[in-house]
């Protein structure tokens, strides 16, 4: 059995609707589809949602499909996938670069020639309407190579289309994001009732969330949210700017 009739399989088990795993993924619905049918293969933020979505290791879901044996972990190596799941941004980007350099050291002592590699990170190149970010966890994405002119930490890229961010976002402009907490006053990737924003946040004492656009004279363009709501709010990541931004006079 397949990764994708794995996933099908273990979906319906559960009675999860493809729109509802797509929620809880932050990718479409067709995006969903397709993993099942084995169209597109899923990248790693995706695929580590998924196994919390669906309460499963990842031998589960993996089998060889030429061989039909599973792919197998040690308890150390699983012991070692759950300390990696929760580490913050940092942490995992050191464990990266750790291995790399133990796998430099490693190819050295055997004689191997290595390639030059550059690190690469996603690049989000849909547009959306005033303000809106890129669909983040769509399928419209390029990599781009890690340069001199993109913030330590940032682990993708998303294009803004709009002017409900300026002065501190250009419409057009690329911002970095990593997937740290958001504190008061930040700016984030807001997945809110389907929509994608990048807007800066506020959440008061009494839990009422304020997404707030930078350009004053696009007040318009604020998403507020009670606390008991009901709709559906995922931060998918903090912007990287320069300076944080100031928050609105009454905050």
């Amino acid at each position: 059995m397949s990764f994708g009739q794995r996933l099908r399989e273990r979906r319906k088990e559960l009675g999860i609707s493809q729109g509802e795993l797509a929620k809880a993924l932050g990718v479409s619905v067709s995006a969903v589809s397709n993993y099942e049918s084995g169209q597109n293969a899923m990248r790693e933020e995706v695929l580590l949602r998924l196994f919390q979505a669906l309460d499963v290791e990842p031998n589960y879901l993996y089998q060889d499909a030429f061989s039909g044996k599973s792919f197998t972990c040690s308890a150390e190596e699983q012991a070692l996938v759950r300390t990696y799941r929760g580490l913050r941004s940092a942490g995992r980007q050191a464990i990266r670069s750790l291995a790399d350099a133990l796998g430099v050291y490693q190819a050295e002592l055997e004689g191997d020639a290595l390639p030059e590699e550059v690190r690469q990170i996603p690049l989000y190149r849909s547009p959306a309407a005033a303000g809106y970010a890129a669909p983040v966890f769509g399928e419209d994405f390029d990599y781009i190579a890690v340069s001199g002119g993109v913030p330590a930490g940032a682990e993708f890229g998303v294009r803004i289309q709009g002017d409900s961010m300026e002065p501190y976002i250009p419409d057009g402009s690329v911002v970095y994001v990593n997937r740290d907490p958001l504190s008061n006053g930040d700016v984030g990737i807001f997945w809110v009732d389907g929509d994608m924003l990048c807007k800066q946040y506020v959440r008061d004492k009494l839990g009422m969330v304020y997404l707030f656009s930078l350009n004053r004279a696009r007040a318009d363009a604020d998403v507020v949210l009670p606390r008991d709501s009901g709709r559906s709010l995922v931060c998918f990541g903090r912007v990287l700017l320069p300076v944080r931004p100031k928050t609105p006079g009454l905050f």
